[in-house]
């Protein structure tokens, strides 16, 4: 498994996480590694427009979408989920993301950001990343953006994406997507003890 380093993320963290979880990762920018692994892991930390240029140097953008193309795995953490919409708006400006899934980033609307702290999620039953799992498990969120919505209209060929959502204040935001071979959470697993690690596990073994 590769661990995407672009300059982004809790790279030591996520790391020790992935291989807690079971995964043998590698952290490195090699485009054909990353394209040649069972398994791509996207992290991200800060604002959205620096996380996307920092992707664009090692053209991060084009190895997630060669490996979705093919079916090939792909996870997203915070930022690194919130890079795979079209678009993020921080502080009045527009930056494109990477468009694997339609929709806008933006603020939460809360009267306490960042929203900081640990929290509980709504998953479907058909999740497998969150399988499991009991009710009210809390995740560790770190974070003033979100997508808040969901736009991809629904396939009559393909099977609906299990979508996870939470709230914060008088915001109701995703918590995590899994889409086909594209999953993501915009909370950090690598942070919530030991649910962060059975999700990641089931990702993994997912692979």
């Amino acid at each position: 498994m590769v661990l995407l380093d672009y300059g982004s993320g809790n790279l030591h963290s996520a790391e020790r996480a992935l291989v807690r979880a079971g995964a043998q990762v590698e952290v490195t920018a090699d485009h054909r590694a990353a394209l040649a692994a069972d398994g791509l892991v996207v992290p991200g930390v800060g604002a959205f427009a620096a996380c996307m240029a920092g992707l664009r140097d090692v053209r991060g953008e084009r190895i997630i979408g060669q490996r979705l193309a093919g079916g090939r795995p792909v996870l997203g953490i915070c930022v690194g989920m919130q890079i795979l919409f079209e678009r993020g708006v921080e502080f009045g400006v527009e930056t494109e993301g990477c468009g694997e899934w339609p929709g806008t980033v933006d603020k939460l609307d809360a009267p306490v950001l960042p929203h900081m702290g640990w929290n509980t999620v709504d998953a479907p039953a058909d999740s497998v990343l969150f399988a499991g799992m009991d009710v009210g498990t809390r995740f560790y969120f770190v974070h003033t953006y979100a997508a808040r919505s969901w736009e991809l209209p629904p396939s009559d060929h393909l099977a609906g994406p299990a979508l996870t959502w939470t709230e914060h204040g008088s915001s109701r935001f995703l918590a995590a997507v899994e889409n086909g071979a594209l999953s993501a959470t915009q909370f950090h697993p690598e942070k919530s003890g030991d649910a962060g690690a059975q999700l990641l596990s089931n990702w993994v073994k997912s692979l």
